[in-house]
């Protein structure tokens, strides 16, 4: 005997109220669709603040990690943005936050230039940076290190980018022209552009606002290196010609060996990640420096 056509139409709509909804899963290499999206802009002071910071625990542990085996190459995106599109959101230094880290990079710790892509204003686009991560992607295989800088605005809002967190964090790239608005890079966005790398040895350096919310790209092997706290700050000063996290871990640090705390190697450069971190922690004013490491002991480039 035939169900009623009443029974049969109940029956398929439970099985449609109860089915999972799975959702599409959006294009993480175009720009992605967020709501009550905030600029919160690197503020420029007129006078940088003075002493040390409060006593934190060292990330630093003396001890090498793993070094880079005979034939490993070294790749890195260094991203500096000061002058946005219009005028209302230039700041002052990032290009040069950009530039000094790329020194440091070349005269200390043996990168070649050709294995860099250095994006600074108007040519670090999304389209770009996008770019640039593909490539080296491609390229770097497992021994291989990866450093990503990052020197501009941090943004915040709802963002369809993958993960389950109610608020999210951005780094901000420039549209590639002089009209228009910016655009938004997603943490967790960067986590997938990042999660296909054959390589666990990856670094990244945030000087923007809201740094400390790129957690999401954690994983073994790897160390985010965050300008300030989740929620936080960060400055840039004429004094320093830099972004205040970038004075201390890079210039003062690294290309001034004040972060050298441990003679790791004998007659060599050899300021690890986690001494350059504990410089400028120790030393930045007005904003908390985090560090996210899942590298063991400590990394020299």
């Amino acid at each position: 005997m035939k169900k009623p056509v009443a029974a049969i139409l109940a029956a398929v709509l439970v099985l449609v109220l109860i089915a999972p909804v799975v959702l599409a899963k959006p294009d993480m290499n175009k720009p992605l669709h967020a709501t009550d999206v905030e600029l919160v802009k690197k503020v420029t002071l007129q006078g940088k603040p003075g002493g040390g910071g409060k006593p934190a625990k060292p990330a630093a542990t003396g001890v090498l990690g793993e070094q880079l085996g005979t034939g490993a190459n070294k790749y890195a995106i260094v991203i500096g943005i000061s002058d946005y599109p219009g005028d209302a959101n230039d700041l002052k230094y990032c290009d040069d936050d950009a530039q000094d880290m790329h020194k440091a990079l070349t005269s200390l710790y043996g990168y070649n230039s050709s294995n860099i892509h250095l994006l600074k204003d108007l040519d670090a686009s999304f389209t770009a940076i996008q770019d640039a991560v593909s490539k080296i992607q491609s390229k770097a295989v497992a021994g291989d290190e990866v450093l990503f800088f990052f020197s501009g605005h941090g943004a915040k809002g709802k963002a369809n980018d993958g993960d389950e967190e109610k608020i999210d964090e951005a780094i901000v790239s420039h549209n590639g022209s002089q009209d228009g608005s910016f655009i938004h890079i997603w943490d967790g966005q960067l986590r997938d552009w990042f999660g296909g790398f054959n390589t666990s040895r990856i670094i990244f350096i945030f000087d923007s606002c809201l740094a400390g919310g790129m957690t999401d790209l954690q994983a073994p092997g790897r160390i985010i290196n965050m300008a300030c706290s989740e929620s936080g700050v960060s400055y840039e000063d004429a004094s320093w010609q830099n972004g205040q996290f970038t004075d201390f871990f890079v210039d003062q640090g690294m290309l001034a060996g004040k972060a050298d705390k441990y003679d790791n190697l004998p007659d060599v450069p050899d300021v690890t990640i986690e001494e350059a971190f504990d410089y400028a922690r120790a030393n930045c004013q007005m904003q908390k420096p985090a560090i996210s490491d899942s590298f063991s002991n400590d990394l020299l480039l």
